[in-house]
C-alpha cells in the first residue's frame, strides 16, 4: 500500500446517525479512519457536497433498507478531496491526487475509502482538474449526473423551448446551463425571489403554483418542446396541457404513467468528466448558495432541506 504520511489518519471525524430521522439525529463521531484494501483508494475529504437524497434516505428505516442502508449510518454522498492512501493493483491514481465522486452515505468525513474502477456515485473516484476547485467539485457528482441524464431523456436542441421545475435547485442550476449550452430556450419556475437567480443562469423565470400551463403559454406563445420536472410533478402536467408529447418529458422527483424518469445512475460514464470540462472552459459555473463546517452540519442540512436554496450547499472539512 502506498500512503501519504499523516498522523491523524488513524481516526476520522464522521457525521452518523444512530437512529433514523431529521437533523437533530446527525452527530459527529470520532470513529477509525477507514484503510484503502486492494483496489481501493482512501481519500482525506476537503469538502462535501449536501443534496436532498441524503436527508430523503435516512429519513426512516423502510427508505434506508431501499438504498441498503443499516444502522449506525454516514450521511452525505458527494464528495472532494486528496488521495492518502492507494491499495494493491490500484492503477492511475496515487498519494497526493485530487478527486472527486460519489460514497453512498459516508461522504462527511474526514476520510472515505472508494474503489478506484467505481463507476456509480455510491463508490467512485475521478480526478479533479486543475482549474476546479474543491468546493465546487464536491457538488457535482449527483445534481451532476442527474440534470444530465434528464437532459439525455428529452434531447434538446437549437430548436427547442423547455420548460424546467425546481430550476433554482441544486439540480435545476446544472439543468438549466446544459439546456442553453444545447442552444435551448429555457422557461424555469421558481418563486419570485428566486427570479433574478435565474435569469442570472440563462433561464426566463416563470413562478409555479397553480395557473403554470397559462403563464408558461404567454411567455412562449408558440409553444414549448420539452419539460424536466426537477421537483413533483407540476411541471409535467403543464406540459401536458400545453401540448408536450410524453416522450419528450421527463421527472426525477415523482412519476407518472407513459413518462420517462430521469435517474442519475444512468448518466452517461463520462458525464462527470465532461461537467468537470465545461466548467474549466467557462461554459459551466456551479453557485455555492452556502458553506459550513462540519461542526454545523445540522444548521447546513436544515437549509438544504427547506428546497428554496438558489445553488449547492457544501460542507468543509
Amino acid at each position: 500500500m502506498k500512503k501519504l504520511s499523516d498522523p491523524l489518519s488513524s481516526k476520522s471525524r464522521a457525521v452518523r446517525l444512530d437512529s433514523f430521522g431529521g437533523p437533530e439525529v446527525l452527530s459527529i463521531q470520532d470513529v477509525p479512519a477507514p484503510q484503502a484494501g486492494p483496489g481501493q483508494v482512501r481519500v482525506r475529504v476537503t469538502a462535501a457536497g449536501l443534496n436532498p437524497m441524503d436527508w430523503f434516505m435516512t429519513a426512516d428505516a423502510d427508505t434506508a433498507a431501499r438504498f441498503g442502508l443499516t444502522l449506525p449510518a454516514g450521511f452525505g454522498t458527494d464528495y472532494a478531496g486528496i488521495v492518502d492512501q492507494v491499495g494493491d493493483g490500484v492503477t492511475g491514481f496515487a498519494p497526493g491526487d485530487r478527486v472527486f465522486g460519489g460514497a453512498l452515505s459516508r461522504a462527511v468525513a474526514d476520510f472515505v475509502v472508494v474503489n478506484s474502477t467505481g463507476d456509480t456515485a455510491a463508490n467512485e473516484a475521478h480526478h479533479t482538474p486543475d482549474g476546479v476547485d474543491d468546493r465546487t467539485a464536491a457538488t457535482l457528482t449527483i445534481a451532476g449526473r442527474t440534470a444530465s441524464a434528464a437532459l439525455a431523456v428529452v434531447e434538446l436542441g437549437p430548436d427547442d423551448t423547455v420548460l424546467i421545475g425546481g430550476a433554482a435547485g441544486g439540480v435545476g442550476t446544472f439543468a438549466v446551463q446544459l439546456a442553453r449550452i444545447a442552444g435551448a430556450h429555457v422557461i424555469g419556475t421558481g418563486s419570485a425571489a428566486s427570479a433574478d437567480f435565474l435569469r442570472d443562469l440563462g433561464a426566463e423565470p416563470v413562478a409555479y403554483g397553480d395557473g403554470l400551463a397559462d403563464r408558461v403559454r404567454a411567455l412562449a406563445p408558440r409553444g414549448i418542446t420539452a419539460a424536466i420536472d426537477l421537483h413533483g410533478t407540476e411541471t409535467a402536467h403543464a406540459a401536458r396541457t400545453l401540448g408536450v408529447p410524453d416522450t419528450r418529458i421527463t421527472t426525477i422527483a415523482g412519476q407518472l404513467d407513459g413518462i420517462t424518469p430521469a435517474n442519475g445512475a444512468n448518466a452517461a460514464h463520462d458525464a462527470l468528466e465532461k461537467l468537470a470540462h465545461l466548467i474549466v472552459t467557462g461554459r459551466l459555473r456551479v453557485p455555492i448558495a452556502a458553506s459550513f463546517p462540519i461542526e454545523q452540519i445540522r444548521t447546513a442540512v436544515e437549509l438544504q432541506a427547506d428546497r428554496h436554496v438558489k445553488g449547492k450547499v457544501v460542507i468543509d472539512l
